[in-house]
């Protein structure tokens, strides 16, 4: 927790875009920090609690790698100029972090009161994953946000981005500026995705710190990760499938993990299992999109929607 409020506090005092090259330094870096705690905490705790660390870590992380590919789609929307996107980032990852630990607490507390929550989880998320599945080859849309409509018919916005302020002034009257619709977009994005991710990590593990830990340590880094992202994002055209698969995988595990709960003949799926078929989904995702690339030049990665865009739309093209 600590790490990531000093990654935000550094990122928020060197307000401008980080090359690829430094974007790849700094990703490494926080991915090595994230591999070594678990380390040192699968030592102390056991092997069984590090296991679900890893495996929840690896899902968060490619959930919140999804989450990027939509801020790229949303900054290039607004058209939002290089020296405002760290703001706009560091909003979402304060979003995210606050929007998560309320999920956490709320998805413990209900599985703790009602076992059946682990089919509600299970069920949501194979229903995640197959509209994933089915739009994996289009981009959300912001007019689908509902938020964002509501704030286009009722407020003023400004035609430019006044130096980064979400609002100003024209005259005696208080208006906001398209970057505070972008922070709105990003913000209802972000419930989203921690509607989707708090139950992907409760099933692999059950341990609140573990579910805490492993999405502090997804976002940590998030800022340098995203300009990576903008590098790669023509290559991992394969990661909508990917994701969709694992959300599924895991919506399987939930279920008969509930199944289990009510008859001990059901089987369950190990964690160990589930951590080597997660890192073999995204492993095969990854290969066989920088094959496609090659293979096809002009092949680009769309982060996948959970709702059909009509053919003449250009956000489903």
């Amino acid at each position: 927790m600590a790490l990531l409020l000093a990654d935000l506090f550094l990122s928020a005092r060197r307000p401008h875009a980080v090359g690829f090259r430094e974007a790849s330094v700094q990703s490494i870096f926080y991915i090595g920090v994230a591999v070594g705690f678990g380390v040192v905490f699968g030592s102390i705790a056991g092997w069984d609690y590090g296991a679900e660390y890893f495996a929840g870590w690896v899902v968060e992380k490619s959930l919140s790698v999804d989450n990027l590919f939509v801020f790229v789609i949303i900054m290039s929307t607004f058209a939002v100029p290089v020296e405002h996107q760290h703001k706009v980032l560091t909003f979402g990852i304060i979003g995210a972090l606050v929007l998560r630990v309320i999920f956490i607490v709320l998805g413990a507390a209900l599985l703790a009161a009602f076992s059946f929550m682990f089919l509600v989880f299970g069920l949501m998320l194979i229903a995640t994953a197959v509209q994933l599945f089915r739009h994996r080859d289009e981009d959300p849309s912001v007019e689908d946000n509902a938020l964002v409509r509501f704030a286009r018919r009722h407020l003023p916005f400004t035609e430019d981005y006044e130096g980064g302020r979400l609002f100003t002034r024209q005259g005696a009257r208080r208006v906001a500026t398209p970057l505070f619709l972008v922070v709105l977009t990003i913000g209802s994005t972000d419930i989203l995705f921690a509607l989707d991710s708090i139950p992907a990590v409760f099933g692999v593990t059950e341990e609140p710190f573990i579910v805490f830990t492993a999405n502090a340590f997804a976002l940590l880094g998030l800022r340098a990760l995203y300009f990576l992202v903008t590098g790669l994002l023509d290559r991992l055209v394969y990661l909508s499938t990917g994701l969709s698969l694992i959300l599924a995988f895991i919506g399987v595990k939930l279920v008969l993990h509930f199944g289990h709960l009510q008859n001990d003949a059901v089987p369950e799926i190990a964690t160990s299992t589930s951590l080597a078929v997660i890192i073999l989904v995204l492993l095969i995702t990854t290969i066989a999109s920088l094959l496609k690339v090659r293979e096809d030049p002009a092949a680009r990665a769309h982060a996948g929607t959970l709702r059909s865009r009509p053919p003449d739309d250009p956000a489903g093209a």
